[in-house]
């Protein structure tokens, strides 16, 4: 054997100053010493030149040699390892560089295989290194006592070892970890995760077995639920129900027999890589098991459970084997694992945890609320789709958020899905509202600041805004049982509304509690917990903005403004009151009654005033009515309508929007009706007189027929036409509109409700332009099924082809601004071109004379829009020019 001789340690230098005996001497121990070497460590297990291998090395350290020594025998040993201990280590594995198990293709007899060869390849590298240590002990101890000589016993009696030891054991794990092949790693991590799955299933079937025999336990349901639990504890109850494993389980000794071998020869981080690796693998196949599309059930407290009964329990067995084999007089202490027990950390018996396995704890839940947090995350939309049912859900996530503080996350996840599934063309306004409060909702349970719900309902704020049916949705939502849905369930004591005054009473309940409880010293700890906002805040918007969730404020901050929400309520409160067939208001007064705590009482003073004419028009038909008892009646004929039939009501024209007139001739019986009404009114309210809004309100009608009877509520109009084939049973379209008092086009629209009920049969008349419509006797006579059981049919105002019995928002929007379009087509004739902000600055800086300009710049833009569309400005790039 042959040494560097340039190493500053070797020590040669001394050679210059000896004799020529003591080179003779040096020369023979030298070479004793090689040859002793050589054959101490090809040996296999031969101990037969350990004395002379000491012998000879006293006497080179008798010369200050020491160092040499320690370095030759190092060397000897690296040189010997690395050629019969790692090369025929890695060669066991060779054959499986392409053939390891995957998840999808999982082969028994391959795992098996791998299994055997495994633990077969550790135990041979394991017994050679266990004999190349017990040769350097030698070396150790023979140096030793050369020190100890020399010092007279004042020198450390383990510090030659421990040194010996430590630079053997960089050794071993340098000349493996340079030749370690890349597939070694994978083949570790499917052993152990082939190991973990059947102790899990092991785990499975004792907790089946179990639940059988508290199947016949007759604790009941309420004494069980007191039970404790705490998953941070591991308290004993749970132990003694989980713990399936311990240091003496064949299984878990296995694997702990692997570990330690592999911790042996240097691979301790690579070992609780492989089987952490293969825990966490099983950890979240168990989450996504747990928790997959259920959103009714808590699964958060079930995957606690399996943590406590498979890893923890299986790692407290592994550890607890493990801490057999490491001890405080290990002559390796740089082997331990940072995750073994430490005797001072463990008693047996005793149940308390090592420090170890509470870092395992806490890596585990960490692991199990970021899986399932990613999980609820990326399913959030359909989550909310199904709040309040999924609630459990929610909670889950709330729980993990605040373990993990991966708030961000939801809020990028979130947003991303709205805009894909949500915020398109296909989605109507009304389910995007929908989902909105439904958002709000369920991320006021997350996150009751609101700080992250104002970042995730910004873009849904932003895309109603353009939407034009939004404010019209958002009054159907508020006021309307059905949420806008008139065909489904619930009732008007079912709004949104009223859904939210309950929430805030109840909020402004526990708020008085607590004012009331509260004291300097509780606000002194509130002071002292105060923490800043979160990075995602808004910064205009501080704690105390946020300290409540207010629901209806963030619907209606869509809009921009309550002036325009409660305008779009008060056209559809007036569409609602006028076709009413009777004085029932006793829904439409709770709802005012709500509003005007939200928004105001001076707000919806109009809207009350068209309340309070109903009820007035109630106590004047009926004082009407009654004057009739008390005069004589002249005699009336077949045609004449009584008194009795009819129920006016009575507006106040000043404080309802505009509402639509439309021309049309009732019969002669009911002019003469509505005549007599007037009159007597005018005799009950002098000098009040009645104009009447003939194409207004609803008819009632019984139709006979030669085999059947019809019922009807329709409007004056679709009254007045059935009732002109009275007399005569066929029309043309141009006469049969002269007589009703309306355009031609107007009577083929509303005339076809009669045709689809198989009322009347339309046909060509003489001229193409003309349509002939006969009445229909008999079924027969078209071959179409009617209504003969005397069913009522309805077709209110606007029904049938859109129109409305009062203006809409958007129409008063429009006649309004009309006064506005002179000033900007001025504006736009001295400037060429104007942007939006420029005509709405502009409009407010010189408009102040009657009328005022006081619209939005939203409603500014839908006047534009309309002027485009009539073709009389442009707009291009921005900017709007006049049309030329």
């Amino acid at each position: 054997m042959t040494c560097d001789t340039s190493s500053s340690g070797c020590g040669l230098e001394k050679l210059e100053s000896l004799s020529d005996d003591s080179i003779t001497e040096i020369s023979e121990n030298w070479n004793g010493f090689c040859s002793a070497s050589e054959a101490l460590l090809k040996g296999s297990g031969d101990l037969s030149f350990s004395d002379e291998l000491v012998m000879r090395a006293k006497n080179l350290c008798k010369h200050g040699l020491a160092s040499l020594v320690e370095q030759h025998f190092l060397r000897c040993i690296e040189e010997i390892f690395e050629r019969n201990g790692a090369r025929r280590f890695w060669n066991y594995f060779e054959s499986y560089r392409n053939a390891a198990p995957s998840e999808t293709n999982k082969d028994p007899i391959l795992e098996e295989e791998i299994q055997q060869v495994i633990c077969k390849a550790l135990e041979e590298i394991s017994s050679q290194k266990q004999f190349q240590e017990k040769c350097l002990l030698l070396l150790a101890r023979a140096l030793q006592s050369y020190e100890e000589d020399k010092l007279q016993g004042q020198a450390n009696p383990d510090s030659t070892r421990v040194y010996l030891f430590s630079k053997y054991q960089l050794i071993v794990s340098s000349v493996l970890l340079a030749s370690l092949p890349h597939h070694f790693p994978g083949i570790l991590h499917w052993y152990f995760k082939g190991r973990l799955e059947e102790l899990s299933s092991i785990a499975a079937a004792n907790s089946e077995d179990e639940d059988e025999l508290g199947m016949d336990d007759k604790m009941d349901l309420d004494e069980k639920s007191k039970l404790p639990y705490k998953c941070g504890d591991m308290d004993s109850d749970i132990n003694h129900k989980y713990a399936v494993f311990s240091e003496n389980n064949k299984l878990v000794k296995n694997i702990g027999m692997v570990v330690r071998n592999l911790r042996n020869i240097g691979f301790t981080s690579m070992a609780e890589d492989a089987y952490a690796s293969a825990i966490f693998f099983l950890l979240k196949d168990k989450v996504h098991d747990l928790a997959g599309d259920d959103y009714r059930s808590s699964v958060l407290e079930p995957i606690k459970a399996w943590i406590q009964a498979v890893p923890l329990q299986f790692l407290r067995a592994l550890l607890d084997y493990l801490g057999d084999f490491t001890s405080c007089n290990d002559p390796s202490p740089g082997l331990k694992s940072p995750l073994a027990s430490h005797p001072s950390l463990c008693y047996s018996g005793t149940g308390i945890p090592s420090e170890g396995l509470v870092r395992w704890q806490l890596r585990l839940e960490y692991y199990a609320y970021e899986t399932l947090q990613d999980l609820r995350i990326a399913k959030l939309f359909e989550i909310i789709v199904d709040y309040p049912d999924s609630a459990p859900a929610i909670e889950d996530l709330k729980q993990c958020l605040e373990y993990t503080g991966q708030h961000s996350k939801l809020v990028d996840s979130f947003i991303s899905s709205l805009r894909y599934r949500l915020l398109t063309a296909g989605a109507s306004t009304n389910d995007i509202l929908h989902q909105y409060v439904s958002t709000i909702k369920a991320l006021r349970t997350i996150d009751p600041a609101g700080v992250f719900l104002e970042a995730v309902g910004e873009p849904i704020r932003e895309y109603l805004r353009g939407r034009k049916d939004t404010i019209k949705c958002i009054v159907t939502m508020l006021t309307d049982g059905t949420g806008g849905n008139p065909n489904g369930p619930g009732s008007s004591g079912d709004s949104l509304l009223e859904e939210l005054n309950r929430d805030e009473e109840s909020q402004e309940n526990t708020t008085v509690d607590d004012d009331i409880n509260s004291d300097e010293k509780q606000a002194w700890i509130n002071a002292q917990n105060w923490e800043p906002d979160p990075v995602e805040a808004d910064p205009s918007k501080g704690s105390r903005y946020r300290r409540k969730v207010d629901i209806l404020g963030m619907i209606v901050g869509i809009i921009g403004s309550k002036d325009q929400l409660v305008n779009e309520y008060r056209v559809m409160l007036a569409e609602k009151l006028l076709n009413k067939s009777d004085y029932d208001i006793d829904a439409e007064i709770r709802t005012l009654e709500l509003l005007k705590i939200h928004f105001g009482e001076s707000s919806m003073q109009k809207c009350e005033i068209m309340l309070n004419d109903l009820i007035d028009s109630k106590r004047t038909n009926t004082n009407i009515k009654a004057t009739i008892k008390h005069q004589p009646q002249p005699e009336q004929r077949d045609l004449d309508v009584s008194l009795d039939n009819l129920n006016a009501t009575i507006i106040s024209s000043n404080f309802w929007p505009p509402i639509q007139d439309e021309a049309v001739n009732l019969p002669e019986p009911v002019e003469q009706l509505l005549n007599d009404y007037a009159k007597r009114y005018t005799e009950v309210k002098t000098p009040r007189k009645l104009i009447w809004k003939k194409n207004l309100g609803s008819v009632k009608l019984e139709l006979q027929f030669e085999d059947r009877a019809m019922q009807f509520n329709v409007t004056p109009l679709h009254a007045s036409i059935i009732m002109q084939f009275q007399d005569q049973k066929k029309w043309i379209s141009k006469n049969l509109a002269a007589a009703v008092g309306v355009p031609v086009d107007v009577l083929n629209r509303r005339i076809n409700f009669w045709i689809s009920k198989g009322v009347l049969a339309e046909s060509m008349g003489a001229d193409s332009a003309d349509h002939a419509f006969t009445l229909v006797e008999t079924i027969n006579d078209t071959g179409k099924s009617g209504t003969i059981d005397g069913g009522c049919e309805e077709l209110l105002a606007g029904e049938d082809d859109g129109e409305r019995s009062v203006a809409s928002v958007e129409d008063q929007l429009r006649k309004e601004m009309t006064v506005y379009e002179k000033f900007i087509t001025g504006m736009l004739t001295n400037f060429g071109s104007m942007a939006l902000d420029r005509i709405h600055n502009t409009l407010k800086m010189f408009c102040i004379a009657d009328p005022t300009y006081d619209k939005s710049l939203q409603q500014l833009q839908s006047f534009l829009s309309g002027l485009v569309a009539e073709e009389k400005l442009e707009f291009r790039d921005g900017m709007y020019f006049l049309k030329k």
